[in-house]
């Protein structure tokens, strides 16, 4: 049978999904799997899906208003889908089409029972699972009855959850069409899901059966927790049996019911262990044939399994590529980086490029494998340390792994690892000098990367875009810079610690820095508040930019009262700073200079916010700050016994940090300077090809990574169009992921936890990197551009960048789910003296907007006030 709007379901397979849509494909594909068995039937195919939209009277229409309503009017959304479905419903299928379904039906059994359930063209994809999102009913018995709900299905394309799920995943309504799949059904003993990667973990190596009597609905409504095994080579290595009170059955005539349970049966399990054990060898089989894990639906007739249903999960984080066998454990870059979001091709390839240790991607994040330093006893502790200091929860997550003692392999052998990031202090003088001369190497460099580019194009451009990025991470290896860096997190680390020790101060560094010279982020915030105090006494610039609409508008200003002077001052900001954005390690983030109006809200709070001058007052404010508590603590020391000694080292240190921490934010703005060059030759060279006809948009080269756009410019050759909207798709689903901290290559996701006992009950925990307690109302900005902040508010965001540094001055304290003690909002957060607690997972989540909290800075915990 293979007729135009028919198919029997053996005839199907992944390719057809276009035909069949996402569950009839899969299905097809699973009954040609040896030794998987699927109830027989057929699909009603989209085709016939089309036919019904034309016969329905206004359905176009009202698919047109729908694909333009805003998503997030729920009203709306509900009342046009509504009335999409009722027409739907309402449209008697043609004669021709309702023969041939009959036709089908009398082949199979007219008065057999049925599952007549919906397929829809974006269903089991392997970004967008679309479970439960369409209807599908059980035993349906009779013609009547088949036709009738094969129309509920067509129509249950357009419930409010499916189109909802349709809005959050970008998917136009109107290219998705729907088939309808009648199959024989199965009346099982027991049914169930079995995942063959474990859902909660991410582990590959691991399958959840969940199973419960009768049929799955029972399971799936949530009308029953169900027995669930855990399976790992061919055994069951955790079970727990649940009580089943109810199950859902079949009744005779037709439908389901729900029933109770036998006593002596309810505490019983659904499956035995072998049973389980043979349920997941057919997982594998599955998996194997689709090539990524499963989420399968299963009912056991007779002590054999039928397969009624397989997508892919859609939820799991993949694995790194790195072609070996044996275990690896990996750590995100990007929590490190403060980036969490996903990177386009071109971003994290060339992230690759220019990084110093080899990155893997996965999910468009990257990773740094740290398998040979963990087996390693002679680095596994500076390792642990570092990340101590750094994230707490990446250091918990990679004890959790080596406490299982047999996933890393102790390695006989010192691996080569280089200089441990927090060892021993440096031997470097506390030399003023030192800072200022690194910056000046650094800004030559820069200076002959922008002299010497100018004139490369085509293959020679990426020919010395490759010898740039050897340059490149010549300075990103200086000794000396390194030196610098780690003397002053060493001389916070030695203060903290000591004064702690000594006087009972908890975070004495975070005052002692204040104000520190050379800081190039810290000077970013502050310098925005100069160019709103060139701004502020202008009405008529004032309020032109409360109107900018676009990016352009630097050029509207000259023709205004006052428009030169504030565009200088904004362009003269660009010039410094223009090459800053949010997610500014991936290369094709738009950058201030190319989006100006990015920051003109912030500018129009500061002259709404703060009188002129603010700047070099809050400069001065922090620098007397720091002075007057390194008298106090100096004085409190010399009272001490052996007090001159320790008041005389510990001022050597204050002096050490005072010099040396404000660097610690100038590699990043070099790196990102840099980046900013290689972006402006690149799209250059994008638009040559476009010209040429290679590509269709300048910004399709995002989409590839470096080396393949190296070849593009080689050969001349277009672009495949398909590759790039596979690339899109990709990336846009990569955004539902969130990576974690730590990832193994049998694909386990941990986050670590804090093991702490010491905080209030229900306070939310995490990293305290800048001293201090503030309450205040919480603002949860989760896109800087969208930022709306007022005098006293605490920011609360999944992470910051130093281009949210202009946010900075204004606010009252911090809140991230990401970062450490070294990472740039904390230590921003300490320059501007902002009580500030990092790394507090699911913060984003677990603190509403508006709701008023309070911030223990120095004790790393935040309270949410009634």
């Amino acid at each position: 049978m293979n007729e135009q709007y028919v198919w029997d379901l053996h005839h199907a397979d992944e390719t057809q999904v276009a035909v069949v849509g996402g569950k009839g494909a899969h299905l097809g594909a699973l009954s040609r799997i040896e030794g998987v068995r699927v109830p027989g039937g057929f699909c009603v195919t989209t085709e016939a899906f089309r036919r019904i939209i034309k016969e329905a009277p206004s359905a176009s229409d009202l698919l047109d208003r729908l694909s333009c309503v805003n998503p997030d009017d729920r009203e709306a959304v509900r009342t046009l889908s509504a009335r999409i479905r009722r027409t739907i419903e309402g449209t008697a299928i043609p004669d021709d089409l309702a023969a041939a379904i009959l036709r089908a039906l009398a082949r199979s059994g007219e008065r057999a029972a049925y599952a007549v359930r919906s397929s829809a063209t974006a269903e089991d994809l392997p970004t967008a699972s679309f479970a439960g999102q369409q209807d599908s009913y059980l035993n349906v018995v009779g013609p009547t009855a088949v036709l009738q709900h094969i129309s509920r299905c067509w129509a249950s394309l357009f419930t409010e959850r499916a189109v909802t799920y349709r809005h959050r995943n970008g998917i136009d309504h109107r290219t998705v069409h729907m088939a309808v799949v009648v199959q024989q059904m199965a009346f099982p003993h027991a049914s169930g899901v079995l995942f063959t990667a474990d859902p909660v973990t991410g582990n590959r190596k691991v399958a959840t059966v969940d199973a419960g009597f009768g049929l799955g609905e029972a399971l799936v409504s949530g009308l029953v927790n169900p027995d669930v095994f855990r399976v790992r080579d061919g055994e069951v290595v955790a079970r727990t049996i649940a009580s089943k009170k109810r199950a859902v059955t079949a009744l005779p005539a037709g439908g389901t019911h729900e029933v109770a349970v036998d006593a002596r049966r309810q505490e019983q399990p659904a499956l035995t262990d072998a049973q389980a054990v043979r349920l997941a060898g057919l997982g594998r089989r599955i998996e194997a044939h689709f090539g990524r894990p499963q989420d399968i639906e299963w009912c056991l007739v007779d002590d054999d399994f039928r397969i009624v249903q397989s997508r892919p999960i859609t939820t799991l984080f993949p694995v790194p590529e790195s072609g070996a066998r044996n275990n690896h454990v990996y750590v995100s870059v990007g929590h490190g980086q403060m980036m969490t979001d996903p990177m386009k091709p071109l971003g994290f390839s060339m992230w690759q490029l220019t990084a110093m240790v080899p990155m893997h991607e996965a999910g468009g994040r990257l990773f740094v494998d740290v398998t040979a330093r963990l087996a390693s006893p002679a680095s596994r502790a500076a390792l642990l340390d570092a990340f101590a200091k750094g994230d707490p929860l990446v250091r918990d997550a990679l004890e959790t792994v080596l406490d299982r003692g047999d996933f890393i392999p102790p390695h006989p052998d010192p691996v080569p690892c280089g200089p441990p990031p927090a060892g021993a202090p440096d031997p470097i003088a506390t030399d003023p000098a030192l800072v200022p001369d690194l910056i000046e190497r650094s800004r030559v460099s820069l200076a002959a990367l922008k002299r010497d580019i100018r004139t490369k194009s085509g293959p020679a451009l990426f020919d010395f875009l490759l010898e740039a990025f050897e340059e490149h991470k010549r300075i990103l290896s200086d000794p000396l810079s390194i030196q610098v860096i780690r003397a002053g997190m060493e001389a916070t680390w030695w203060l903290n610690d000591k004064l702690a020790q000594w006087l009972g101060e908890k975070n004495a560094a975070d005052t002692l820095t204040l104000s520190a010279p050379d800081n190039i982020t810290s000077e970013m915030g502050l310098a925005l508040l100069d160019v709103a105090d060139v701004i502020r006494p202008l009405p008529e610039v004032v309020a032109f930019l409360r109107g900018v609409q676009d990016d352009d508008f630097l050029d509207g200003l000259a023709k205004l009262e006052g428009g030169p002077q504030a565009r200088d001052a904004i362009e003269a900001y660009l010039d410094r700073y223009g090459m800053r954005c949010v997610g500014e390690i991936d290369i094709t983030r738009p950058r201030w200079r190319e989006h100006p109006s990015t920051l003109v809200p912030v500018i129009l709070d500061h002259v709404r916010h703060f009188e002129p001058g603010a700047a070099a007052r809050r400069f001065e404010l922090g620098r007397q700050k720091a002075f007057k508590k390194e008298q106090d603590v100096l004085s409190r020391l010399r009272a001490l016994p052996d007090g001159d000694g320790k008041a005389d080292e510990t001022k050597r240190m204050i002096d050490r940090v005072r010099t040396f921490i404000g660097y610690r934010e100038y590699p990043k703005y070099g790196i990102i300077s840099r980046y900013f060059v290689y972006k402006q030759a690149l799209m250059e060279e994008a638009a040559r090809l476009v010209r040429a006809g290679v590509l269709a948009e300048r910004d399709d080269v995002f989409h590839l990574t470096f080396q393949e756009l190296h070849e593009v410019v080689r050969s001349s050759r277009p672009v495949d169009p398909h590759l790039l909207q596979q690339r899109k798709e990709a990336f846009r689903a990569q955004h539902a992921l969130t990576p974690p901290r730590v990832l193994t290559s049998d694909g386990e996701a941990l986050t670590g936890a804090y093991r702490r006992d010491d905080v209030p009950a229900g306070a939310l925990v995490g990293v305290p990197v800048s001293a201090g307690t503030v309450e205040g109302r919480a603002r949860v900005v989760l896109d800087m551009a969208q930022a709306d902040l007022e005098a006293g508010d605490i920011l609360v965001t999944a992470f910051t960048d130093p281009s949210w540094s202009p946010l900075f001055v204004g606010i009252a304290g911090l809140v991230t789910e990401v970062g450490g003690l070294m990472t740039h909002g904390a230590v921003i957060a300490r320059e501007y003296g902002l009580p500030a607690v990092v790394g507090v997972e699911r913060a984003t989540r677990l603190i509403r907007d508006g709701q008023r909290i309070r911030v223990h800075g120095a004790d790393g915990y935040i309270e949410i006030l009634p």
